[in-house]
């Protein structure tokens, strides 16, 4: 029913209706429709006039970032080590004919881990954990992830007791009978080698220190040549520039728009109709906004540092970290083109291939263990939303 009020102005017996009518939605809701439109074509032509600059490519020997090992590379070259750089199994096999060298392992995201199995010689695995249990037969990983740091080798490796402290961590490794650990983390080690298979299996949790930006701390760069250059050439391999798309099992590597039927496009026009006459209808049957002075006025900030205060009082920092690391999940996961559902494994190769970030640091953000003080916890909340700024920015 349309309500009939008579206004100051009007005459006796006159009466106007409070409705909205087309002409007063247009003029109430332009302003909104104007700004959306702006946004629209901004993204537009962001997308198309980007600046289209690649993201760093984590312990790539041919990339300058911070995460790159470029000038771990070239101080190889300088003392005489060939370091050649690859991004498929194949090639890495090709290389492995012409002499004695060792295969450096930084990405197994894309590749079969059964195939890099057969490529003789010594291996160092460094920066990933997918498909360590074929790669390095024996070794165990240990539940949680250590702290990142300084730490000293306490081990009889020459090459790690030459090097002395370095910036180590991450995932804890136990290896089998006759391995040798260094730099121990909680109960295991940061650092594993042991014989296998005619050569000697490497596997370090973090390879943090190879990179261009930790390469200078500690004993990062000895103890990087100590393993590296051993005089032999090095087969560098990492993931491919142009990974392959991620194709349906079955399906001939179909994308997803070709297993779409021919009649999705005009569902979608007929439910956007459908969408726009029900919200229509039910704003004209409401009627126009009534507005109405609240007795307190509480700004979202405030709601937000409270409770922020309630974890600080209770020292609830795990609570806190799995709420953030619930949030930044949950947001991320639909930009990244991956269901609700979506398991731990596929969300970090997922953000790592988007952002360019050290998957194992990503895994260690998202599922690791809480933060020990508040420091930690700061720290992790502005890595979440770093991470997740790159997300929307890429």
């Amino acid at each position: 029913m349309t309500a009939v009020v008579t206004p100051p102005e009007a005459g006796p017996g006159e009466s106007y209706s409070t409705s909205p009518t087309a002409r007063s939605t247009w003029r109430a809701g332009r302003l909104f429709v104007l700004l959306g439109a702006i946004i629209v074509i901004a993204a537009i032509l962001g997308v198309m006039f980007g600046s289209g600059g690649k993201p760093s490519r984590p312990l790539d020997p041919a990339d300058t970032s911070l995460n790159g090992s470029k000038a771990l590379a070239e101080l190889l070259r300088d003392r005489g080590v060939t370091v050649d750089r690859v991004d498929s199994v194949q090639a890495a096999a090709d290389k492995a004919t012409t002499g004695n060298r060792l295969l450096l392992i930084t990405d197994t995201t894309y590749f079969d881990e059964y195939d890099l199995t057969r490529i003789p010689g010594d291996r160092l695995i460094a920066g990933t954990v997918a498909g360590l249990e074929t790669l390095a037969p024996g070794l165990r990983i240990e539940p949680g992830q250590g702290r990142t740091r300084s730490r000293e080798p306490e081990c009889g490796l020459p090459a790690a007791t030459a090097a002395g402290s370095a910036y180590m961590g991450g995932t804890i490794l136990r290896g089998p009978s006759g391995a040798t650990g260094c730099y121990p983390v909680d109960k295991g080690y940061a650092l594993v080698t042991f014989p296998y298979g005619g050569g000697t299996t490497t596997v370090v949790g973090d390879a943090g220190f190879m990179t261009n930006q930790r390469l200078a701390e500690d004993g990062n760069a000895a103890l990087a040549l100590n393993l590296i250059g051993t005089g032999r050439p090095v087969t560098w391999l990492v993931r491919p520039d142009n990974p392959p798309a991620v194709s349906l099992p079955g399906e001939n590597g179909k994308s997803m728009y070709d297993l779409m039927p021919d009649s999705v496009r005009w569902t979608i026009y007929m439910a956007i109709i459908a969408i726009a006459v029900t919200a229509f209808w039910r704003g004209r049957r409401l009627g126009p906004v009534v507005t109405e002075k609240l007795p307190v006025v509480v700004r979202a900030a405030e709601t937000v540092e409270g409770r922020g205060r309630l974890y600080r009082a209770r020292r609830a920092r795990e609570r806190a970290a799995d709420a953030l690391r619930a949030g930044t999940i949950d947001r991320l996961a639909p930009r990244l083109g991956l269901a609700s559902g979506a398991g731990q494994r596929e969300i970090v190769a997922a953000l790592a291939a988007r952002t360019g970030q050290d998957s194992h640091q990503v895994g260690a953000a998202l599922y690791g263990p809480p933060p020990a003080d508040d420091a930690g916890l700061v720290g992790l909340a502005g890595y979440l939303d770093y991470i997740e700024r790159q997300v929307r920015e890429l």
